[in-house]
């Protein structure tokens, strides 16, 4: 699933590569994927793109007063480039959007099913998976208050660090990883930490997400997925070594082989079960 990091880097490449540019054509090749049928993304052609950004683990194409929106879902990424990729080069194509100097940005999905999705609207608040987003961590403004109060709640603070209205674009991977640096077990409950616990999970939240943003920029986007696995610590890391004590990386219980986490760092060398 991308998350923050990777879209932030995406983001950033394709505002700097596509702003300027004027929508030609669209083709949509996947009717699912279209979020807004009142303002299809077909409305689009002919107009200027002025800018892209993130908002949690979506793209914001800005079109003059008009958002397209891509929620890149589960499986979501998209291609840019000129000739564009098709089926032939990786995953099927959703929707293509022709640019006017030749080059096409497609909307991809590798998954079985259709997760990734596009809205045209007039602002991106209207996505109601945007309008209910918490505070960004990777924000500057970022106000670590609002994650201690969160922490008051039952709930598995492995969740917790997932839930999109709690915290704006962390997913299962950087979960891991948030939760390793901060030396946590993934299934404790966040109202069950103590002071110091609290202190050290607000602190990686914000180091792992920004420092991985930053090791993401300027990396080609066809290439930031395979980085971000190469990067990881222990996520998807199950039977090897873990970097910082050499003991054995775990998977946690019931995930089903989604999720890990390092025994000898986390949870007191006891595995869990």
């Amino acid at each position: 699933m991308p998350e923050s990091p990777e879209v932030q880097a995406l983001a950033e490449f394709l505002d700097e590569s596509l702003t300027g540019r004027h929508v030609a054509g669209v083709d949509v090749v996947e009717f699912r994927a279209i979020k807004t049928h009142a303002t299809p993304p077909e409305s689009l052609a002919g107009a200027e793109i002025t800018g892209v950004g993130r908002i949690g683990k979506h793209l914001d194409i800005a079109l003059g007063s008009r958002h397209l929106v891509v929620s890149l879902g589960r499986h979501g990424w998209v291609r840019w480039g000129t000739g564009a990729g098709g089926e032939a080069d990786g995953p099927p194509t959703l929707v293509r959007f022709d640019l006017d100097d030749a080059s096409a940005l497609e909307l991809t999905d590798a998954g079985d099913w259709v997760s990734a999705g596009v809205s045209v609207v007039n602002d991106p608040t209207e996505v109601s998976s945007i309008a209910k987003l918490g505070p960004d961590p990777a924000d500057p403004a970022f106000d670590p208050a609002s994650l201690r109060a969160a922490l008051g709640r039952r709930k598995q603070v492995k969740a917790l660090l997932q839930e999109q209205e709690t915290l704006a674009g962390i997913g299962g991977a950087y979960s891991d990883e948030i939760l390793y640096d901060a030396r946590i077990s993934p299934v404790a409950r966040a109202s069950d930490l103590d002071d110091a616990a609290r202190g050290r999970l607000v602190a990686s939240t914000m180091k792992v997400v920004r420092d991985a943003i930053v090791a993401r920029r300027g990396i080609p986007i066809d290439q930031l997925k395979a980085a971000k696995v190469a990067a990881m610590w222990v996520h998807g890391r199950t039977g090897r070594p873990c970097p910082d004590c050499g003991g054995t990386v775990a998977d946690v219980p019931g995930s089903k082989g989604a999720a890990q986490y390092c025994p000898a760092c986390q949870t007191g060398g006891v595995v869990l079960s």
